[in-house]
């Protein structure tokens, strides 16, 4: 079987200049953590974004739809279904609340299926939101976090689009890792009785593991080291270094022909 590198594309030298330049705007003006400021800022980008012209309060004469339009940019006027958990932590999200409305409404937006713009305005995003980003991270566009302060990743990780992150109590997703289109990785948990009961609980995945299509990781297990989760597949319990796991609930079936001997020699006694 082939091995295929990622080939390089970049855009024209005015757009890549122009595209950094905005970049490098944004993420000065995030960096103040006021969120009236930031709050601001995001009203004026979305502005631009979607009517193509400087922030102007919403003309009386238009109509309601376009009122509501103009008024829905600015994250003030915004809510979010994180907002209404009762175990957020206000101050935090609050500080986070604009970035991440324009992380969503970015990603909606004629330029949002730009991927070399969009990885690299994601992760300058990232930055302020996230508990902890580390370096040369991929983030596709429709990713979806809870609060993002309770969420870290690693060096050199993937995360495709249309994932969720359910950092409501903590995500560790370990360098090398990658999250395939459509998957869900939860920390938190309802009782079965009682759903307003909630079990934060931390999950991890990694270092080097794989959440494959539509699969869904729940809250509080981890996925070791080279671990797979296989698509659809639901991870109920921790899945084993360099395990392949499929299935709902899913079960082990293979070990990677990477693992070490030790290890292929344990499920071939199991099986």
């Amino acid at each position: 079987m082939p091995r295929y590198e990622y080939r390089t594309v970049n855009p024209i030298h005015e757009a890549e200049r122009t595209f950094l330049a905005w970049i490098d705007r944004l993420d000065s003006e995030f960096a103040n953590r006021d969120v009236e400021h930031r709050s601001v800022v995001v009203r004026d980008a979305l502005h631009q974004l979607y009517l193509g012209r400087p922030y102007a309060p919403p003309d009386t004469k238009a109509s309601l739809a376009e009122q509501a339009l103009v008024y829905s940019l600015d994250p003030r006027n915004a809510t979010l279904e994180p907002e209404y958990y009762g175990d957020v932590d206000a101050a935090k999200y609050a500080e986070r609340k604009p970035l991440i409305w324009f992380w969503m409404m970015y990603d909606r937006s004629p330029v949002g299926l730009n991927h070399w713009l969009g990885y690299r305005v994601r992760y300058m995003l990232a930055k302020h939101i996230f508990k902890y980003l580390g370096r040369n991270v991929k983030i596709f566009h429709g990713v979806e976090v809870s609060y993002g302060y309770n969420l870290t990743v690693e060096d050199n990780c993937t995360i495709h689009k249309y994932v969720l992150l359910d950092d409501r109590g903590e995500i560790i997703i370990h360098e090398g890792t990658s999250i395939s289109d459509y998957a869900n990785v939860y920390s938190h948990a309802h009782d079965i009785n009682d759903g307003m009961i909630v079990n934060n609980q931390k999950t991890e995945i990694g270092p080097r593991a794989r959440i494959t299509y539509h699969a869904t990781v729940m809250s509080g297990v981890t996925v070791g080291e080279h671990g797979l989760v296989g698509s659809i597949g639901v991870a109920v319990k921790n899945v084993e270094p360099y395990h392949i796991v499929v299935g709902v609930p899913a079960k082990p079936v293979k070990v990677k022909p990477i693992a070490p001997e030790e290890l292929r020699n344990k499920l071939e006694k199991q099986g």
